[in-house]
């Protein structure tokens, strides 16, 4: 999934959700927050994440979901930049 320079990271929420995104290196440094416990509705959901001032490399995303009805989800996923 190479992407130069900006990308989209989608998901589905079954549940009004407070999420959180953000994005380490892959020292495990954190490079960016995309979204910081915003409660968001239910349903299909698209962010734009723009990594023009960002070196080329390997980037994770770590997604965690905290549904008002108690649920839980994290979903962690690797991105490679190229320029």
């Amino acid at each position: 999934n190479p992407f130069n320079p900006s990308t989209t990271i989608s998901f589905d929420l079954r549940t009004n959700a407070n999420v959180t995104l953000k994005i380490y290196s892959v020292l495990g440094e954190e490079v960016l927050t995309l979204m910081n416990g915003s409660l968001m509705p239910a349903g299909h959901k698209i962010l734009s994440f723009n990594a023009s001032n960002l070196p080329s490399g390997m980037y994770i995303y770590r997604l965690e979901a905290k549904g008002i009805d108690g649920s839980n989800f994290t979903g962690i996923k690797k991105m490679m930049l190229l320029k």
